[in-house]
């Protein structure tokens, strides 16, 4: 690259952020929850079950608006408590919990 040559470097802004799902609390009807966590997250019946009874915990990440508020309705109709949030930005941190 010559000296007049220059790069120039852009930075893009999404205008959806991406999202998480997190699964709060299984519930009383543990085994509709696992079966419902192995559904959105494709993972094993095994480590499905693992994942419910860590409640909470994120179980995805990076996902749009509408594909998490699908996995949170997918979640809540099995019986569980499970919420959408709009994940950090690189660099921020997330408020302490109470």
């Amino acid at each position: 690259m010559s000296d007049e040559e220059s790069t120039e470097y852009y930075t893009l802004i999404c205008d959806d952020p991406s999202h998480e799902v997190v699964l709060v609390d299984c519930g009383a009807r543990e085994m509709d929850v696992i079966l419902a966590v192995r559904k959105v997250t494709g993972q094993s019946l095994w480590h499905s079950r693992d994942l419910a009874r860590q409640a909470p915990v994120t179980l995805l990440g990076g996902l749009s608006a509408y594909r998490a508020q699908s996995a949170v309705a997918v979640l809540r109709s099995a019986g569980a408590r499970a919420e959408w949030r709009q994940e950090p930005e690189p660099g921020e941190r997330a408020a302490p919990s109470p």
